[in-house]
């Protein structure tokens, strides 16, 4: 069978044609250099089989891809790497609100304020000057999960009991409100539609085309420590327990990987990975 017939089976279960123009700009995003995106693919793709899924053709390249360089393989498993903010939704918010601090937002994670009618459990709270957001993050740990309507529509209500109370508050009084919803995984067409009309701020992995959660990653290099590949998950787990969620907030913390005895040469493993990745 020729590559251009054969199906492959996405995490939804759909089969979908197979695309190597995909895979050869995943792995040049993820910044491998022509030679190794060549070669890379045709691995891939010699072992190929009819339905095979996407997951296994992501571990296959990703396998090959640590071997050629950390830092890129570190990029490649970005999406993963954020679905490993888990299993509780706490670290992602934590995460989103590190992103909205080097906006230069002010920020709040995980706090519960006076709405018009009831008190609320707010993710994120942000301040930047006359912004003031609420943010519902919402994560999702398999590809196939998605934000519908609903949720949509009951993040809605809530950010407005929160407005009403917020335009009558002498501290909040004045001030530009938005609601926002971020996910790590997608959200459905009526919810897009949905959160899009009533003027919500919706970010999701892929969306919108600029300004995307990847993009917002990307641009400044916020890149979560589970992205590193010299670490154990474990170890990551560990991290993030004490409050180290961006790579870069390790650098110049050696003692931190000592106390969960991680060797010296895999120390410096994981700092010249994320000079590659922050560089």
């Amino acid at each position: 069978m020729q590559i251009k017939e054969l199906h492959i089976t996405k995490a939804s279960g759909e089969l979908v044609p197979y695309d190597g123009k995909k895979l050869r700009q995943s792995l040049t995003k993820a910044g491998a250099d022509e030679l190794t995106v060549r070669e890379i693919a045709e691995e891939v793709e010699a072992s190929l089989v009819p339905g095979i899924s996407s997951r296994k053709i992501y571990q296959k390249a990703y396998a090959l891809l640590k071997k050629k360089g950390r830092p890129c393989a570190a990029k490649y498993k970005l999406k993963a790497a954020v679905m490993e903010l888990g299993p509780s939704g706490y670290p992602f918010e934590r995460f989103v609100g590190e992103i909205l601090k080097d906006q230069g937002f002010q920020v709040k994670v995980g706090i519960v304020m006076q709405g018009k009618g009831i008190t609320h459990e707010v993710d994120v709270f942000g301040l930047k000057g006359n912004r003031q957001i609420m943010v519902e993050c919402k994560f999702g740990n398999t590809a196939s999960k998605k934000v519908d309507v609903r949720v949509a529509m009951y993040i809605h209500s809530r950010f407005r009991d929160l407005r009403n109370e917020w335009k009558e508050n002498q501290e909040f009084r004045g001030r530009d409100y938005e609601g926002w919803i971020v996910t790590n995984s997608r959200f459905t067409e009526d919810a897009l539609s949905y959160g899009t009309y009533y003027g919500m701020n919706l970010i999701s992995w892929g969306f919108p085309k600029q300004g995307n959660l990847r993009d917002l990653i990307e641009a400044e290099s916020l890149y979560p420590i589970t992205t590193l590949t010299s670490i154990t998950k474990k170890e990551k787990q560990s991290l993030l327990n004490k409050g180290i969620v961006l790579c870069r907030d390790l650098l110049g913390k050696d003692e931190l990987l000592k106390k969960l005895n991680v060797r010296p040469t895999r120390i410096n493993k994981a700092y010249k990975e994320i000079e590659g990745l922050c560089d």
